[in-house]
């Protein structure tokens, strides 16, 4: 009989309350994937198995199974944990990071809206590099200020349902579009050349810029295929709206329901497209809440043009932007992909309560 080698494996014998705090550290959402996965090994080895079929399964090395093993053998649940780090003792006492997290919270420095690293560190009396690492360990950032806007529309619960019930599920023989329009969008011209990008140096243009007119583009992107149909008009009223309505009604095959997703711009529920809808009945208008821009998919699209194609062009006429405009729609067909919606209303809901 072949001898063993190495050292002898350490039995383990869980009490009833060990083994439901392991549990616990393995379920909990807040434990560190270290703490979980030594909670796994221990569990594994009080079953009986070998560290080899242990590691085998785990996915780790048998001398990571002996250590954890041994450690809780010695120490039981205390020796899951890390140990003390090596290195200084800390100079700052916990009163001092309570008095750096209350100034920062609660008051301002004068003569300023917000505090900066050196005017906190002059006002509590440590360095500036300490108020850094205080602040970047409670997620602090004073310098740092968002937006925000929440609706007050009084159907808001109901909107978001209905909008995105046709996200999630699009009703059959039906297309679904996202429009809105895009307006008073300038056509720049630099007042110098742009000097074109080199190695080692980005593009450069001048702030200044002359302005030759605007054009309105209004859209409509098909959720399904993330197609976009576009049309430029010089005027932004409800006269131009309808003739977009005509293009899309054109575009989109006369055998299929329209469900048309827009905000609450006063253009698009005037009397005169209340008649064009009267006149045909296969559009359906589902209105977004006030200041929700973000149901909106086209907006996302708006971005993209923006982005890609607007704010770093020089155009020199009207005509010119809206060629440059139709050709980003042009491109974009050409390999359009949808935007992918994943959140439910109710996880929408649920997210606008924590924040309420």
């Amino acid at each position: 009989m072949a001898r063993r080698l190495g050292r002898p494996t350490v039995a383990l014998n869980l009490s009833d309350e060990e083994r439901t705090t392991l549990q616990r550290y393995i379920r909990r959402r807040t434990s560190s994937q270290q703490l979980a996965l030594r909670s796994r090994i221990v569990l594994e080895c009080a079953r009986g198995s070998e560290n080899q079929d242990v590691a085998v399964k785990l996915d780790v090395t048998p001398h990571t199974v002996g250590k954890w093993r041994r450690r809780f053998a010695e120490k039981r649940l205390d020796g899951l944990h890390d140990g003390p780090r090596p290195g200084a003792p800390r100079t700052i006492e916990d009163d001092k990071v309570e008095e750096v997290i209350v100034r920062t919270l609660e008051s301002t420095p004068k003569g300023a809206t917000h505090w900066s690293t050196r005017q906190m560190a002059k006002a509590v009396g440590i360095s500036h590099d300490s108020v850094s690492r205080i602040w970047r360990a409670f997620g602090l950032k004073p310098h740092r200020s968002e937006t925000f806007q929440l609706s007050a529309d009084p159907l808001f619960v109901e909107k978001v349902r209905d909008v995105v019930g046709l996200y999630m599920r699009p009703p059959d023989n039906a297309v679904v579009l996202c429009v809105d329009e895009k307006s008073q969008v300038q056509a720049l011209d630099r007042t110098q050349p742009v000097l074109p990008m080199q190695p080692g140096r980005t593009e450069r243009r001048t702030p200044e810029y002359r302005r030759h007119g605007t054009t309105s583009l209004f859209a409509a992107l098909d959720v399904a295929t993330g197609n976009v149909i576009g049309k430029c008009f010089r005027r932004h009223r409800a006269v131009e709206f309808r003739k977009f309505l005509n293009l899309v009604d054109k575009e989109v095959p006369d055998d299929l329901d329209v469900h048309v997703i827009a905000d609450n711009y006063s253009t698009h529920k005037a009397p005169e497209i209340k008649n064009w809808l009267a006149r045909h009945p296969r559009f359906h208008f589902h209105f977004i809440p006030t200041h929700s821009s973000w149901l909106n998919q086209v907006e996302r699209w708006f971005g993209l043009l923006t982005d890609r194609q607007i704010k770093r062009g020089a155009h020199r006429s009207v005509p010119t932007l809206e060629r440059a405009i139709y050709d980003f729609v042009e491109a974009h067909n050409e390999d359009s992909q949808p935007f992918k919606w994943v959140k439910t209303a109710d996880e929408i809901l649920a997210t606008i309560r924590r924040f309420c």
